[in-house]
């Protein structure tokens, strides 16, 4: 038969039948699908095999094509090791059966050494069809990567046991795959077999010019669920979670766990509008899912962010960040929705506007002008229970550490020092063996604006602000809030504009409240004159109690706004009064475990 009819035939039955666009859809996906799809149980059977034969003989290509077809496996032909490149390419196959010398320019060898540095969706089982006998050829064939060998004239009952053994293998690396490469508790895909996958589909997108979209997906209060109904009741959340996901995707995507809570979406030759709709389809069918743990009912609900890759997008990395971006502004505004790339750059737009008020009152506000100033750092050197003495003397529960320069190094709070207080020695250990040196930390330049947003998006209460390298400042969410109220009400005087003010306090309310300090003022004067055993818990009790009513004080006398107050708030410039910067050293004239 003429080689045109032979391959004619070998199309017919295995190109045709199934079809190349088949095998490739079979079979491109055939290592992700499996990784990520819930419990995924491999199973290799020789009717979804594919077996590459690859050899120039006709002769021999009809002989196996009837052998491998009548045992149930699929079979593809190749004449050359260039057509063999092509067909491994479009479609990964199982099994490789090529000849040791073929035309057009790769031989056997060069094309099992293709196959092992080429990074395939699966591992290729290669058996070499050959009628040598010299040790050295075969010592060549398996440095270059075959697994196998078969001798020529192909015998039928070897050659369907060789590729059965090789089933064995196929299937043993398979499940080491999946174990490898797939979440435990969902069945999804690692972080590191999605970012792997993430790169192919980011440089498939770039080539092709298709569009490529992202959605990062994060369980609302998750840590609520396991505080209060347990662990137990938070993986079952997390495993219907990825159900849901796996059922709602279609082949082409690709579904991850990346966190604790956090799952990844990628949706090939998808745009942002799209990839959004289908975002908020699948937010509603999760708060529609009855999630039931122990005979109780768990309302769940989830927050999306959607990206879709742009021709700013210069890594593959940035296009889930501006997914997870998204994520975080869909957090902040509230949970249970959906907030796209588009929709975020247009609220990022209007809030720096000048135009804007919230753009009008954090511009040209510098962290220099909203800091609480440090009244002195810690030195490193110092002791555990010197830096005790400093959270009590100053009423601070967190100070920045500095080195013998005054240079910036860390930062310890009371949660430190209390984790370490049953530890041997503790009053005398350093601080620098306790403290944190993963610092954030901004130059007094910074915009406040920056800061802001850094505060809302991430769990970090409170951020140092440094001059040369020195603190001289803290700003904390409280921080953020006083000022944020006081310039919203000093602004208000300015332009007349008071009418939501609260009601000015009953001076019988003040009254009240100075004679409660007055109270606590002659008890602990009586308490010291009787001679206490311990002094400091007294004092620090009462002196609690009074800066409370203080502070009780002040807020009311703050809300009788009168003309004096106006034109003390407007002399100021529209806003508190600015703090001149200075690096907060510990004063020289005294030690710290001097401080009482």
């Amino acid at each position: 038969m003429a080689w045109p009819m032979l391959f004619r035939r070998a199309a017919r039955t295995s190109a045709s039948d199934l079809g190349y666009s088949r095998l490739h859809h079979a079979f491109r996906y055939c290592g992700t699908r499996a990784i990520w799809r819930p419990r995924a149980r491999y199973v290799m059977a020789s009717e979804n095999t594919h077996v590459l034969v690859v050899d120039d003989d006709p002769a021999i290509c009809r002989l196996l094509h009837k052998w491998l077809t009548s045992a149930g496996y699929i079979v593809s032909f190749a004449q050359n090791g260039v057509d063999a490149v092509t067909a491994i390419d479009l479609a990964c196959p199982n099994f490789l059966v090529t000849d040791w010398e073929m035309p057009g320019g790769i031989s056997g060898i060069e094309l099992c050494r293709h196959v092992r540095r080429t990074e395939l969706p699966q591992y290729v089982y290669t058996i070499m069809l050959t009628g040598r006998s010299e040790a050295d050829g075969f010592v060549q064939a398996l440095e270059s990567g075959a697994d196998d060998f078969t001798r020529k004239p192909v015998d039928r009952s070897e050659l369907l046991a060789r590729l059965n053994a090789g089933s064995r293998i196929i299937e043993l690396e398979h499940r080491l795959s999946l174990l490898a490469n797939s979440d435990p508790l969902t069945g999804l895909a690692t972080k590191r077999t999605l970012n792997e996958h993430l790169e192919r589909e980011w440089r498939r997108a770039r080539r092709y010019r298709t569009n490529l979209s992202c959605v990062m997906l994060d369980i609302d209060f998750f840590k609520r669920i396991n505080d209060t109904h347990g662990h137990p009741a938070g993986d079952e959340v997390i495993r219907t979670i990825g159900r849901v996901l796996s059922e709602n995707c279609r082949a082409s995507d690709f579904v991850g766990r990346v966190g604790g809570e956090e799952f990844c979406v990628l949706l090939p030759e998808t745009d942002e509008e799209h990839a959004v709709a289908w975002a908020e389809r699948l937010r509603r069918r999760v708060a529609g899912t009855p999630i039931t743990f122990d005979g109780k009912s768990l309302a769940v609900t989830v927050s999306l962010g959607v990206a879709q890759m742009v021709d700013e997008t210069d890594a593959a990395a940035q296009l889930v960040d501006d997914a997870d971006q998204c994520l975080l502004a869909a957090k902040q505004a509230g949970r249970d929705r959906v907030i796209g790339l588009g929709e975020l750059r247009r609220i990022n737009a209007a809030c720096r506007d000048p135009q804007n008020a919230a753009g009008a009152i954090f511009a040209g506000i510098a962290a220099r002008d909203v800091m609480t100033t440090i009244v002195a750092a810690l030195p490193s050197d110092a002791t555990v229970g010197a830096a005790a003495r400093y959270f009590l003397r100053f009423r601070y529960s967190s100070a920045p550490v500095v080195d013998a320069g005054g240079q910036l190094i860390g930062f310890l709070s009371e949660k430190d020092v209390m984790n370490v207080l049953l530890w041997p020695d503790c009053w005398t250990r350093k601080i620098a063996d306790i403290m944190k040196t993963n610092v954030v930390c901004y130059d007094e330049d910074e915009p406040i604006l920056s800061i802001y947003e850094f505060l809302c998006r991430v769990p970090i209460r409170s951020v140092v602000v440094s001059n040369g390298g020195k603190p001289t400042g803290i700003i904390s969410r409280g921080t953020l809030l006083r000022w944020f109220s006081n310039m919203v009400v000093s602004r208000r005087i300015h332009t007349g504009v008071v009418e939501d003010s609260p009601p000015a306090p009953d001076s019988n309310e003040l009254c009240l409240t100075a004679a409660a300090i007055l109270r606590q003022v002659y008890e602990l004067q009586a308490a010291l004159e009787d001679g206490l055993d311990d002094v400091a818990p007294h004092v620090i009790g009462t002196a609690s109690r009074i800066q409370e009513l203080v502070n009780d004080l002040l807020a009311g006398a703050q809300r009788d706004v009168g003309p004096a107050n106006e034109r003390v708030v407007a002399s100021s410039g529209w806003g508190p009064p600015r703090v001149d910067s200075r690096a907060c050293e510990w004063p020289a004239d005294c030690s710290v475990a001097g401080h009482a």
